[in-house]
């Protein structure tokens, strides 16, 4: 298996492509939305990656699934673009490529992503806080949060914006108490 870099490395000019056609047709945004759903489907199935990834599944039979999955009020020029992965043999990029695509969406858009790690779902008034929080931090047009649970933070949240991490969690601060504490 291919590490992550070089696959990331080989799958950014796909999406640098997929961009130039969407900035040309004027359809970032919808592929965009395009992309976001396929990373859901695939990162909800196990079974899809795989089916991608395996380079013994005829071509035909990819395409067959993708025409499928994409239905057909799918745009011709995003659809294309998948088939024309399978035709070359790197559709088993399509996970790296959407993830770049939509980096390079946010970079075209100003915007930034955030990753919010909280104990228990937020509201949608938490959400909004941590939105401007982090608008304030970076001074981004706008932001997209990338909100996970997680129990063992046992309370607060953890932001990460690129290299830049706020730990307002209790657990986060129960550790820098011990620190302080076992220092003195």
């Amino acid at each position: 298996m291919k590490s992550d870099l070089a696959i990331a490395e080989i799958a950014q000019p796909y999406a640098k492509a997929l961009m130039s056609v969407a900035e040309s047709k004027n359809l970032t945004q919808l592929f965009g939305e395009d992309s976001r759903s396929l990373l859901t489907l695939l990162s909800g199935s196990e079974q899809l990656r795989t089916f991608l990834g395996n380079p013994f599944i005829q071509a035909e039979t990819k395409k067959a699934v993708i025409n499928q999955i994409l239905g057909e009020g799918a745009n011709s020029y995003f659809r294309n673009f998948l088939l024309l992965l399978v035709d070359r043999r790197r559709i088993y990029l399509l996970e790296s490529i959407c993830h770049q695509y939509l980096a390079l969406l946010r970079k075209l858009n100003q915007a930034v992503l955030a990753e919010v790690i909280s104990a228990v779902p937020l509201s949608e008034a938490q959400q909004q806080a941590v939105t401007e929080k982090v608008i304030a931090m970076t001074n981004a047009r706008s932001v997209e949060l990338d909100v996970k649970i997680d129990r063992d933070i046992i309370g607060g949240v953890i932001i990460k914006v690129g290299s830049q991490v706020i730990d307002a969690s209790l657990r986060g601060q129960l550790r820098r108490l011990s620190l302080r504490l076992t220092s003195s």
